[in-house]
């Protein structure tokens, strides 16, 4: 088996950050500055290749609700970009999920287990390249997703969603198409079984030893780059 935990040297590895560091994977609010969804998380192997994060059962986030509190998925898909919204800590449920985003790429992948580790899917999120800082990286998600079965198989997700963000003014045509040409490029990735699918990702296992990160008061500081 392939060790997927332990990273090949690079000439930038102080730069980097080292397997059980805690960082957070955080998003932006769409045509905003804010930060809406912060993800503790630890990471696995850091290269000039692959960032690779464990989201471990248990974590406690943040993300968007509606101002009343309910989930945004409950909200009526004509409202749900319009009515206020308020942030919440919760605990992040179920199985943990392995991230892994490749420099430049405006998406990354997400793994999936069902109890006892039985591998389910992958996940590809498409989203912004993500901007690295000191505590962790920072990104903008883009509506349409693309989920991908252990037989190859690949199905669109969210478009009603990707359709009605463009009508509530959170996207414009033009980005609309960049998205939508960086989800068929993944697809092609899919289809060729190109990196990270043809990995032997599905077969990780974390360090038993890595307690759940912490979710900072600070979670939504904002990084030194932005600010020099």
């Amino acid at each position: 088996m392939t060790d997927l935990t332990t990273p090949p040297t690079t000439s930038s590895e102080a730069a980097r950050w080292a397997p059980g560091s805690h960082v957070l994977w955080r998003y932006k609010e769409n045509a905003g500055n804010g930060i809406h969804i912060c993800r503790p998380v630890t990471v696995v192997r850091d290269t000039e290749d692959v960032l690779a994060v464990w989201m471990a059962p248990g974590t406690e986030c943040v993300k968007p609700v509606m101002a009343d509190g309910t989930s945004v998925h409950q909200e009526p898909l004509a409202t749900r970009y319009t009515k206020p919204r308020a942030l919440r800590r919760g605990r992040w449920s179920g199985t943990g999920v392995l991230k892994l985003a490749r420099p430049t790429e405006p998406w990354s992948v997400w793994l999936f287990w069902d109890p006892g580790w039985r591998f389910k899917n992958w996940y590809v999120n498409l989203e912004e390249p993500r901007t690295r800082w000191a505590g962790g990286i920072d990104s903008e998600d883009h509506f349409l997703d693309i989920s991908v079965r252990p037989d190859r198989s690949w199905l669109w997700h969210d478009e009603d969603e990707f359709v009605q963000a463009q009508h509530a003014g959170l996207m414009g045509a033009g980005k609309a198409r960049e998205v939508r040409a960086a989800g068929d490029a993944a697809i092609d990735v899919i289809r060729s079984w190109g990196r990270p699918f043809s990995d032997n990702w599905p077969h990780w296992r974390p360090d038993p030893d890595w307690a759940i990160p912490p979710l900072p008061d600070d979670w939504d500081r904002t990084p030194v780059h932005v600010t020099s």
